[in-house]
């Protein structure tokens, strides 16, 4: 019996560590294949603002998937999986966009692997100097992300936790409610 729960709990953690993987990756991959040769403009500020959006609505549903969920935790980091590569990619995309249609916006050109570089770094708040914006429409962008990186950061992470926290007090009844 407790082999078999065994068993269960690795096939679980299994799961759900291939889901994360898998949507990282998805994501990763769409930000490479996506055709982003529109320039920058009105399009591309109202894209990153309906995609923040979009990332605000995963997020919440989420959340009260996270309350539902057989293992709450687990499904946190699923969450988590898929919301963060989400957010960094919409700025990575709107970085590569602006750094096609203004080459000067950064100390040097920007692939879209530079782009994600930057997003990221910008997202660790480490900064490592080798590329920072150098026009006002970069830092605005620039500054834009800061801002959401600390609701990212904070807010976020307080509601999926919080979320974990209902589903681990709906699940304390039932038999065998812990998270593998």
């Amino acid at each position: 019996m407790e082999r078999t729960a065994a068993r269960h709990r690795r096939r679980v953690l299994a799961a759900h560590a291939l889901r994360s993987l898998t949507w990282t990756a998805l994501i990763t991959a769409l930000f490479y294949l996506a055709p982003l040769d529109r320039g920058f403009g009105v399009r591309t500020v109202v894209t990153l603002v309906a995609g923040l959006g979009l990332f605000g609505w995963l997020v919440a549903w989420q959340a009260a998937a996270i309350t539902r969920a057989e293992y709450p935790r687990l499904r946190a980091v699923e969450a988590m999986a898929t919301a963060v590569p989400l957010f960094l990619v919409l700025f990575s995309a709107t970085y590569f966009v602006l750094a096609q249609e203004a080459p000067e916006s950064f100390t040097e050109p920007l692939d879209r692997t530079d782009a994600l570089y930057f997003t990221v770094a910008v997202f660790a708040t480490v900064g490592f100097g080798d590329i920072a914006p150098t026009t006002g429409p970069g830092r605005a962008l620039t500054t834009v992300q800061m801002a959401a990186d600390l609701i990212v950061v904070g807010v976020v992470a307080k509601v999926l936790f919080g979320a974990v926290r209902v589903g681990v007090r709906r699940r304390e009844p039932a038999e065998g409610g812990e998270d593998p």
